[in-house]
């Protein structure tokens, strides 16, 4: 069993670990939920321990599960939920506050209020992003300015601030190493991704100390190893990257125009630009897909904030169905002729909107309407939000064709929805026969620099397709479906009847 990976999954509401073989087959898998904090209406919180101590949990689980126990293990590979922001005691460990979440909207009015001041482009420029609360940066200023005592404390040199992927490596090799991978760093809002280093300017803008930041490190790079308590042995910490690059590693993603959609809690594509850092005119964010041996991959990214959100609201919120796999039965009984659409804007609008105070509205209800049509527009709504992301990549970047979309994700799993994902695009949708591509990803980045696995040629030739969804809607109404959409869009943005 030697030659075998641990890949770390820490995402939004669940921490898995995966053993991964050296034909990048999992052989074992460790999961557990986690309880998510919703103290005032907008702001969503995890409580720090619980991140560590759940992922410490699932790692141990899928080792003893492996069959030698873990033996085999010989790297780890770290892949976490992005822009989520921590501040903890250089000497203790001990965090300020509890961490940040990325869905988390209490910075709106500081966003507003630098963007009044005219300091977007100054942000867009350097990093590729917009000023949302999505990302790291106000984050941090909200929690140097909002818990006692914190902004003298970072002054002095004392804390330490990091994203998920940061405050696990910390916690792994016991406290010795304060680093991060080029990927989340440039979704802080304060790493410059052409020059590849924290932004001083704009951590000045942001009154964000220097002395909080960790070191930046390629994706494939050596991140320390783990204490020898935690597994009866120090492991290598070889491979770091957020979630979505680490799926578009996973995809085998590697050649510009290239793109992978990734459906969980919320929607992410992303497309291969190479070593192009295309500027999008269409509200698409600049980002940086991988570093490898010191060169900067990059990409154009599309955040959808609700994909599978929607159907835990179908049925934690509406009691409409019990489980997600009902939607698909639920979907294909719809009435042909009945068109409602959904527009998911339960805590605005993600790409290419970006519009922070639209919310959800439903469409197209008549009489007639009922649980069948609204699974279905549930599950039309991520096609319909997936069209506008491709739409807006392709007219950022003119080298990109019509491409062909690698999936993965809970949602995947619906033959329906990957079929009218498919007919809405007017292109190919590739399903892999892995799905567990993000920890994939990151497997690949650990055993590659621990040279147990190959390098992006063979693993890119040994993706395998699991399904390919070709597209069968007509033009006509593809187009049709398409303008109901666009409609549902502007009269839930402006609020007109």
């Amino acid at each position: 069993m030697a030659g075998c990976v641990l890949a770390i999954d820490q995402g939004t509401t669940s921490s898995r670990a995966i053993v991964f073989d050296d034909g990048f087959s999992p052989i074992s898998v460790g999961q557990q939920e986690f309880p998510q904090h919703f103290p005032k209406s907008g702001w969503v919180e995890h409580s720090p321990s619980d991140i560590w101590t759940s992922t410490l949990r699932v790692c141990r689980e899928a080792m003893e599960k492996a069959p030698d126990q873990g033996a085999g293990v010989e790297a780890i590979g770290i892949t976490n939920q992005r822009e989520t922001t921590l501040i903890w005691d250089r000497s203790t460990g001990e965090p300020v506050y509890n961490a940040i979440v990325w869905q988390d909207r209490r910075t709106s009015e500081f966003c507003a209020g630098l963007r009044e001041q005219g300091l977007e482009e100054t942000f867009t420029a350097k990093t590729g992003l917009l000023l949302d609360p999505y990302f790291s940066g106000t984050k941090i200023a909200w929690l140097l300015d909002n818990v006692d005592g914190v902004r003298a404390r970072a002054e002095r040199g004392e804390l330490a601030f990091g994203t998920v992927d940061t405050w696990l490596i910390w916690q792994l090799t016991g406290g010795t190493v304060h680093v991060t991978d080029a990927t989340n760093a440039a979704r802080t809002l304060i790493y410059n991704i052409h020059e590849n280093r924290w932004d001083v300017d704009l951590c000045k803008v942001l009154n964000i100390p220097m002395s909080l930041l960790p070191e930046v490190k390629d994706s494939a790079d050596e991140f320390g190893a783990t204490d020898a308590e935690l597994f009866g042995r120090p492991i290598p910490i070889l491979g770091v990257a957020g979630d979505q690059q680490a799926a578009t590693v996973g995809q085998a993603c590697f050649k510009p125009g290239m793109v992978k959609s990734t459906y969980g809690t919320g929607c992410f594509a992303l497309m291969n630009t190479g070593e192009t850092a295309v500027r999008s005119h269409n509200r698409m964010l600049t980002t940086i897909a991988y570093r490898l041996n010191g060169k900067t991959t990059y990409a154009l990214e599309g955040s959808i904030f609700v994909a599978g959100a929607a159907v835990q609201w179908l049925r934690d919120g509406l009691g409409l169905i019990d489980s997600a796999e009902q939607t698909q039965s639920l979907a294909e009984q719809a009435d042909p002729n009945h068109d409602v659409y959904l527009v998911p804007a339960f805590v605005g609008l993600g790409a290419p909107y970006w519009d922070a105070d639209a919310r959800g509205a439903m469409f197209g209800l008549t009489r007639n309407t009922g649980p069948k049509e609204i699974a279905r527009a549930v599950l039309q709504s991520v096609g319909y939000q997936t069209s506008d992301l491709v739409d807006a990549m392709r007219a950022d970047w003119s080298d990109a064709e019509k491409p062909v979309l690698r999936v993965d994700g809970g949602m995947t799993a619906s033959d329906w929805t990957m079929q009218f994902l498919a007919d809405i695009l007017g292109a190919p949708v590739d399903r892999p026969t892995v799905a567990e591509t993000t920890a994939l990803g990151s497997a690949w980045l650990a055993g590659s620099k621990a040279g147990i696995w190959p390098g992006e040629d063979v693993f890119s030739a040994q993706w395998q397709l699991e399904r390919r969804f070709e597209p069968k809607l007509s033009e006509a109404d593809r187009s049709r479906l398409l303008a109901g959409w666009k409609d549902a869009v502007t009269r839930t943005r402006t609020g007109v009847d």
